[in-house]
């Protein structure tokens, strides 16, 4: 019997649990399923007989080491920053490991030793990264194989509101880490390659420079700019591509009225708000506006960020109860972002019947016998419930198809890698199709950027 180790039994290891226990007889697998919570543990494990699970701490180190030793591979769902710990087990032990996570210098690292224990290190084998990648380096090759070269790769990906459930005005609600939300676009200015010239957007202009997307059947979408899109131009094998963009996707109207916020300063995670556990959101949004002795707190932020009456931008702020001087923060020292997701989280928690749905569109422009072409590429994912949604599906599932065939030897070329090779992603995908997560590929006229 295979044995794998599953760390971390939150909402993104729903899908990965489901699949891999329906798989277990016929497989011949046993799941232990770790966590902090043993309650949550249990859930995910749903009384199957296969499934064992363990309340888990990562810094008990001989509860660890006796979990990876028992094992022949480990799932770390944990967060990005704590694989490292199960990462050197997996090398000291010899086992193989799987994670969702962007490879980090520390699990780079690891890369030598973990080739001469000829085992597989599979990273970025999510939704974004994951997914992106092994459908963008299916069309890559695909252009390449034909004698084609690649000029131009738009890639975006975005975690919205299925049709049905989208019932805000922002079209919006958490689906996934909501201070990832809040940060978006900070940390440096986004930076891409268009027409040949490399381009950056600073941060307080990010929003308000956005493109435009059509999808069928779902209509019209807007996409910002990712922080770095030039990250993975060599990885991709990109750098004769004129254009390189990567953005994440809203719907229409979103990073307009998202931009005020930038405006005002809320975003900011660089400073605590004094006093700010017994404030109400009102004084919070008037701590960020000039005093006047008698305008409201309203009128004052209009005026500032030079919002119309009768602009659906500030129906938007209206909807999030912003100005109510009765909702408490009740947060310690928070930094302003912190506040913001504290707001936001009152009006974007998914209710009981909501589902979401991820969409993820590559433009892949390229020359085959000096003329030009474009491949459009698209995946709509709605998600089935609460447990099962669209982002646990695609995090999720990319990664328990990977676990299994690492441990039956259809992946086997040892390392710390990423899904860029067709001996990886090809069988994935075509799982991935069997299990509803479909790309719709059509060769359109060229655009360019």
């Amino acid at each position: 019997m295979k044995e794998i180790l599953i760390v971390g039994a939150g909402r993104s290891a729903s899908s990965l649990i489901k699949y891999l226990l329906e798989k277990s007889t016929t497989e011949n697998l046993h799941l232990t399923i770790c966590d902090l919570s043993l309650a949550l543990a249990e859930k995910k494990a749903m009384g199957h007989p296969n499934a064992t699970a363990k309340e888990f701490d990562l810094f008990n180190t001989e509860q660890r080491q006796a979990l990876v030793q028992q094992s022949d591979i480990v799932i770390s769902m944990l967060p990005a920053a704590l694989h490292i710990e199960l990462a050197k087990d997996c090398v000291q032990f010899k086992k193989h490991l799987a994670t969702a996570s962007y490879i980090s210098p520390a699990m780079a690292a690891l890369d030598e030793e973990v080739k001469a224990n000829n085992l597989v290190f599979m990273n970025e084998i999510g939704l974004d990264p994951g997914i992106d990648h092994m459908s963008a380096m299916k069309i890559i090759h695909e252009v390449k194989a034909k004698g084609g070269k690649v000029i131009s790769f738009e890639s975006f990906c975005g975690g919205l509101m299925a049709p049905e459930s989208d019932n805000n005005l922002w079209n919006y609600k958490f689906t996934w880490n909501p201070r990832n939300v809040v940060l978006a676009g900070q940390g440096g200015a986004a930076k891409f390659i268009q027409e040949g010239q490399y381009k950056y957007i600073p941060y307080n202009k990010v929003f308000r420079r956005t493109e435009f997307l059509n999808v069928e059947g779902y209509g019209k979408f807007e996409a910002y700019a990712n922080r770095d899109s030039l990250k993975y131009q060599s990885v991709y094998g990109l750098d004769d591509a004129k254009t390189i963009f990567r953005g994440t996707i809203r719907r229409v109207g979103y990073s307009r009225a998202w931009n005020l916020f930038v405006e005002l300063g809320i975003t900011d995670d660089s400073y605590v708000i004094d006093h700010s556990e017994t404030m109400s959101y009102r004084e919070f949004i008037n701590l960020y506006l000039p005093y006047h002795p008698t305008d409201t707190v309203e009128t004052k932020l209009r005026l500032a960020l030079n919002i119309d009456q009768d602009d659906i931008a500030w129906e938007k702020l209206l909807e999030l109860d912003l100005f109510n001087p009765n909702k408490i923060i009740g947060l310690k020292n928070a930094t302003p972002a912190q506040i913001l997701e504290k707001i936001l989280a009152d009006s974007w928690t998914l209710d009981p019947d909501d589902k979401d749905m991820i969409v993820m569109y590559h433009k892949i422009g390229y020359e085959l016998n000096g003329e030009k072409k474009q491949i459009d590429s698209t995946m709509i994912c709605i998600g089935d419930d609460q447990t099962y949604t669209a982002m646990a599906k695609t995090v999720g599932l990319p990664l328990a198809i990977a676990a299994l065939k690492i441990l039956k030897g259809i992946i086997s070329t040892p390392g710390v890698q990423m899904p860029i090779e067709e001996e990886v992603y090809a069988p994935i995908l075509k799982e991935l199709e069997e299990n509803g997560i479909v790309f719709d590929e059509k060769e359109v006229e060229y655009q360019g950027f």
